[in-house]
């Protein structure tokens, strides 16, 4: 029998160009049995050319692929058999409702599981005879997800199964990645919502630029790179970054475009009693201020020089 510890997915030195541009840098990553691995990074990052040739959609230049054992790059058929991928929404036939939908691509596969099963997994029943082409943005998201499992497969592929999404929406399909997991699948998911990445993900790798420039568990990966706290916040009359910097106990300042301010801090109390005064010194006025644990975008930022949206 399996275990979660055995490695369903090896990519080793992956690399694929685009005339001078390094889509996939040479990376190597492994996926376990039973886990929920995300990879993040901001679009251009190569998170959708390296799911891709995992796949079997593309070929690489160099660098080699198993899943499940397999060759990717050479037994792509076989594959296909045991992945299941997210079709993207141009793929989903306006004019058919949810259920002829599903039928549809249930008759693609040698193995499959009920219709009606599918449909109340990702909570679509109340929709099952509406066109797709009526469906909300949410509903057509769902649906499109529910596809990559019909075959019943061990590995399910979602590439930014939650863009466009609005709050609530996201959220119910975190339940539905969550209700996999459960299932015991394992889940390959690329996302630019570190909020997402920390909510579902048991390892995630950052990439940006073609690499790999991180790798672990979410908690842990934020444990290594901070011990700080940050503290957000607006400030009118902005002093400076040198200013910010000297402030006591901070060790990095961030500004943001919206005049927001972040300032990683090791003494919190100290930071923000020095930060009252100078404000006073300059009749600025403070606003917004919250102090946070650090995140995995704080990672981001803290690896890159950016936010993972830029």
């Amino acid at each position: 029998m399996s275990s979660k510890t055995e490695t369903v997915i090896a990519v080793i030195n992956l690399f694929k160009a685009y005339s001078d541009i390094k889509a996939v840098d040479g990376i190597s990553i492994d996926v376990k049995m039973g886990e929920v691995f995300g990879m993040l990074g901001p679009n251009g990052a190569g998170k959708t050319t390296t799911v891709e040739i995992i796949e079997g959609q593309r070929a690489p230049d160099s660098g080699s692929v198993t899943v499940l054992g397999m060759d990717a790059l050479k037994d792509v058929r076989a594959v296909k058999e045991h992945i299941g991928v997210q079709p993207q929404s141009p793929a989903l036939f306006p004019t058919l409702n949810v259920q002829e939908i599903i039928d549809f691509f249930r008759s693609l596969y040698k193995k499959t599981i009920p219709t009606q099963e599918v449909i109340e997994l990702v909570s679509l029943q109340e929709s099952r005879n509406v066109l797709v082409k009526n469906l909300s943005g949410g509903q057509q998201q769902r649906l499109s997800v529910a596809l990559a499992f019909i075959n019943d497969p061990d590995i399910i592929f979602l590439d930014e199964p939650t863009t466009g999404l609005d709050p609530q929406a996201r959220r119910t399909m975190w339940e539905v990645i969550e209700t996999f997991r459960k299932m015991g699948k394992t889940i390959f998911l690329t996302t630019h919502y570190m909020e997402e990445a920390e909510r579902l993900c048991d390892r995630v790798a950052i990439m940006d630029h073609g690499n790999i420039i991180a790798l672990g568990r979410p908690q842990q990966m934020i444990e290594d790179h901070f011990k700080e706290s940050a503290i957000q916040f607006k400030m009118s009359d902005y002093p400076g970054q040198k200013a910010m910097a000297s402030l006591t106990g901070v060790t990095k300042v961030v500004k943001e475009e919206e005049e927001e301010i972040i300032l990683y801090t090791d003494n919190v109390p100290s930071t923000i009693s020095s930060l009252l005064d100078l404000a006073s010194e300059r009749s600025a006025e403070l606003s917004d201020l919250f102090v946070r644990q650090a995140t995995l975008e704080d990672v981001f930022l803290k690896l890159t020089g950016k936010r993972i949206r830029d």
